[in-house]
């Protein structure tokens, strides 16, 4: 494929451009509308629980599950799918993972019970994991020099709009024809994309590439037994033969996948990047900012509409402010990693979280929504928007350009699995308030999130390097 040369004079030959880059720039917003669905189904799902939970009689652990099922397979499998990418090509890896994310989004639609409905949020993480990082393969190799760092910067926007969607359009759909609405506007958009991607994107011939299959399964089932251990702590306790259990399990996958690791020939993930003190640092932080902001979606949802009585599309319209709010810091915070450095970044974004999920700790069953529970949530989304940046500008920023690729996968994994631990961890602290319809447990499950945003930011203190990191070009998801 052509491409006109960068600072190329303008010339009649170079007017109208070749069609060819019409096609690129068609193909990365059709790419860009794939990825959009994916990041969408984070949040939104999460306006829709409370309708789900009474259609289908779902109980917390379910409700729990409906969240972090498609997290915990998206960031479990992503490296997998990026490999996948490789093997098979990225056309084709991304057009797998389309028609099984669509498949998976009319199945969930249609769910009747809680296993068809888990099922369902199970193949769409699955098809997200393929998706998402071939069609990150595709942009960055169809697009080069300024055109790609615009392309990524499209990319990269498609994070913030994805959240701040997703929670309108989950309260409007549930309110509307139904929480079912939530997965079916899925199928359309992906038929689309399926008909119209193989006409604009080449296939080009695949790499060879090992396929790191164990390690996948091990890192995935770990998790899955970690947030299974978590989410039953909050009816059996900390001391129950169902809680410690999965608990070890999970310690052993872990361990047996960092085994894997280091004797495979091409492992999923390289844990010497965690030598890496940027790559540790950005995951750090892309871990526990991704699990608070979350954990805040599924807390204030089910409190909203479960003691509080709002609908979902009052609901999502509340949210609204904390998704913009996070686009805000994120913007704010790209400049100033830039003027002041990551560490006092970081810090002060985890520090702002914690100050403002303060006020959320002191939740009534009266208290003014507007005068206490929104200006919490705003002022601690706009610290979290801040970390996200810093969490993935120092990984990529302070590595060496040929590591970039592989710190971004690290980075973008622990985003996704962060999600999937925070919803369990303040799930279960909250388990009083889901069963007995009180305020109880939401002020316990917040406070801890102020103690994770304090500790945060302690620990920023130390683990995050000094300095500014530099733009390696390098590719992240979201």
């Amino acid at each position: 494929m052509t491409h006109s040369a960068a600072g190329a004079p303008h010339t009649a030959e170079h007017d109208p451009p070749p069609p060819a880059d019409l096609r690129r720039w068609a193909a990365l917003a059709l790419i860009c509308l794939a990825q959009f669905m994916l990041i969408l189904d984070v949040t939104v799902v999460n306006v829709a629980l409370p309708d789900m939970a009474a259609d289908l009689g779902l109980g917390r652990e379910t409700l729990t599950w409906v969240v972090t099922a498609y997290t915990l397979c998206f960031g479990g499998l992503m490296l997998l799918g990026g490999r996948l990418a490789d093997a098979l090509g990225a056309r084709r890896t991304l057009l797998v993972g389309l028609a099984l994310f669509t498949a998976a989004s009319l199945v969930t639609g249609l769910a009747q019970s809680a296993p068809a409905l888990l099922g369902g949020r199970i193949g769409q993480g699955v098809g997200a994991a393929l998706l998402s990082p071939a069609a990150l393969s595709i942009v960055t190799t169809t697009f080069h020099g300024a055109e790609r760092t615009k392309a990524l910067g499209v990319w990269a926007a498609i994070g913030g709009t994805g959240s701040a969607a997703g929670v309108l359009l989950g309260g409007a759909l549930t309110d509307g024809p139904g929480w079912q609405w939530a997965f079916f506007v899925n199928v359309p958009v992906g038929l689309l994309l399926l008909a119209a991607l193989p006409t604009l994107v080449p296939a080009r011939a695949p790499q060879p590439a090992r396929l790191d299959v164990p390690g996948a399964l091990l890192v995935t089932t770990g998790t899955a037994a970690l947030i299974y251990g978590l989410v039953k702590a909050g009816d059996a306790g900390w001391a129950a033969a169902s809680t410690l259990l999965p608990l070890a399990g999970a310690a052993v996958a872990y361990a047996a996948f960092a085994g894997v690791e280091r004797t495979s020939r091409a492992p999923l993930m390289d844990l010497r990047m965690f030598t890496r003190r940027p790559v540790l640092a950005g995951a750090f932080l892309m871990l526990i900012a991704t699990g608070l902001l979350i954990a805040y979606f599924f807390l204030g949802s089910i409190y909203l509409q479960h003691i509080r009585g709002f609908s979902a599309l009052k609901t999502g319209v509340v949210f609204l402010p904390v998704a913009v709010g996070t686009g805000i810091g994120a913007h704010l915070a790209s400049r100033l990693v830039g003027r002041i450095g990551s560490r006092p970044t970081a810090v002060a974004g985890m520090a702002v979280a914690a100050v403002g999920t303060i006020p959320l700790t002191r939740l009534s069953e009266t208290g003014g929504v507007y005068g206490g529970l929104l200006p919490g949530f705003v002022i601690a989304s706009l610290g979290l928007g801040a970390v996200f940046v810093t969490a993935t500008t120092t990984a990529l920023g302070m590595v060496g350009h040929r590591e970039a690729g592989l710190a971004s996968g690290v980075v973008n994994t622990f985003h996704e699995v962060g999600g999937s631990v925070g919803v369990a961890v303040v799930s279960t602290v909250a388990a009083s308030g889901f069963e007995r319809g009180s305020v109880e447990g939401f002020g316990d499950a917040f406070t801890v999130c102020a103690v994770a945003a304090a500790i945060g930011a302690v620990v920023s203190l130390g683990l995050v390097p000094r300095g500014k990191p530099q733009s390696t070009g390098g590719p992240h998801v979201h």
